[in-house]
């Protein structure tokens, strides 16, 4: 299915020359350098300012993604109701006030574990909701045909703001203390909702039959759609195997490097940094790569570099061991944006628009909603025997889950498929 008559002829010369392309690329670069500087401010204000121990570091880890258990299938049927620009930049205008809470918390000397735990749950809360509206938005701003270059330019500048993001979280938090480093992401939330209110695209408005809809009812069609389908199932799965691998070593990362190997704030946001500048490489080779190789190829080499290399990481020791890390994650990170870019687009054009929020929430309710049971029990394993112990276990685990992406159809075909086949 097509887009054709809903959105207005683009001009030429490619998306850098699309103005509402490039202020919705904008805002998400800005949003996502501030997300990921929480990723790593956020556990530092924890260990350094509250002295957490690694349960309570990895719980707030998972309390970031509980909300897609708990509300991600009907934030999609609400999603496929509602205009999508608007839901976005309420979620940036929350997310900025979450995280403005914490120095002022701070200051007053009133900052507790209980307040981050709030603060990660509100976040990820308004995260559900803009990635799930922001995956159907980009469809309305842009033709199928420029779909892959547009995932991929969001893709580049999201996994750049993994390395950008974390490496400002360190500085600051060497310069002025972690807890500085979350002002810059609340302002980083405010300056997102301000580019995203100057599109000008009008988009188009659902229609009254699809809203008179029970709720329960467009939920149970966005599950079947993935369930019966035999390559949006498989990949719903193997985003579900890998997300436990990599959020579980993620989770308690930070306490492994800052407390068993005795690593500065500055040093940590670093290698952090390095570790996910893979990513930007990947993204810009995704659309080359799964042109010249196929799309359903492109998406097993992405695995496979997403898979073994994991093993790296539990060798880093201080000083000339950190290359091993710094390497697996480099390589880990290039598997990941091959792999998001292509599955992004193929979804995007691959699914019928007017189930696109409720299929899009559907498999990431199976992706997303393995990440904070993968974050508890990499937490529950490094409190008993220690983070190192934690992450041998995550990253093994994540060194099987390519084999997973096997098991379907995709492993016979060269590209995957423009259109689900008619039954």
């Amino acid at each position: 299915m097509t887009l054709t008559g809903l959105t207005p002829v683009r001009p030429a010369g490619g998306l850098l020359r699309h103005r509402d392309f490039r202020l919705l690329w904008a805002g998400q670069a800005v949003s996502s350098v501030g997300s990921n500087v929480t990723t790593v401010a956020l556990p530092l204000v924890a260990v350094a300012v509250l002295d957490a121990g690694t349960f309570q570091v990895a719980v707030l880890t998972a309390a970031a993604w509980l909300p897609w258990l708990l509300i991600g299938l009907p934030a999609g049927a609400w999603v496929d109701r509602l205009p999508r620009r608007p839901v976005m930049v309420v979620c940036d205008l929350l997310c900025a006030v979450a995280f403005l809470s914490v120095p002022m918390a701070a200051a007053l000397d009133r900052l507790t574990v209980a307040h981050l735990l709030v603060v990660a749950l509100g976040a990820g809360t308004a995260r559900v909701f803009f990635e799930t509206a922001d995956q159907v938005y980009l469809p309305v701003l842009l033709r199928p045909d420029q779909l892959p270059e547009g995932n991929a330019k969001l893709q580049a500048t999201q996994t750049a703001s993994y390395v950008v993001g974390p490496g400002l979280a360190g500085l600051i938090a060497q310069l002025t203390g972690a807890v500085a480093a979350l002002l810059l992401d609340a302002l980083t939330f405010l300056l997102s909702a301000v580019l995203l209110l100057r599109i000008r695209t009008v988009e188009p408005r659902g229609r009254r039959a699809d809203r008179s809809r029970s709720l329960r009812r467009d939920i149970a069609e966005g599950l079947r759609f993935v369930i019966r389908d035999p390559y949006l199932r498989v990949l719903a799965v193997f985003g579900a195997a890998s997300n436990i691998g990599l959020t579980g070593y993620q989770a308690v990362l930070v306490v492994f490097l800052v407390r068993e190997l005795r690593l500065e704030p500055g040093l940590v946001g670093a290698l952090v940094g390095v570790m996910s500048a893979g990513g930007i490489i990947g993204a810009l080779l995704a659309t080359t790569l799964a042109r010249r190789c196929g799309t359903a190829r492109a998406l097993l080499i992405g695995a496979a570099l997403t898979g073994p290399p994991a093993l790296l990481i539990p060798l880093a020791a201080p000083g000339i061991g950190l290359a091993w890390p710094a390497l697996g994650g480099l390589l880990i990170g290039l598997g990941v944006a091959i792999g998001n870019v292509v599955k992004g687009a193929f979804r995007q054009t691959y699914t019928p628009h007017h189930l696109l929020g409720r299929v899009t929430v559907s498999m990431q309710l199976l992706n997303y909603g393995t990440i904070p049971l993968a974050a508890v029990l990499a937490g529950a394993i490094g409190a008993r025997f220690g983070a190192g112990t934690a992450i041998i276990v995550m990253t093994a685990w994540l060194a099987l889950t390519p084999l997973t992406l096997l098991i379907g159809p995709i492993r016979r075909r060269r590209d995957l498929p423009a259109a689900p086949v008619a039954s």
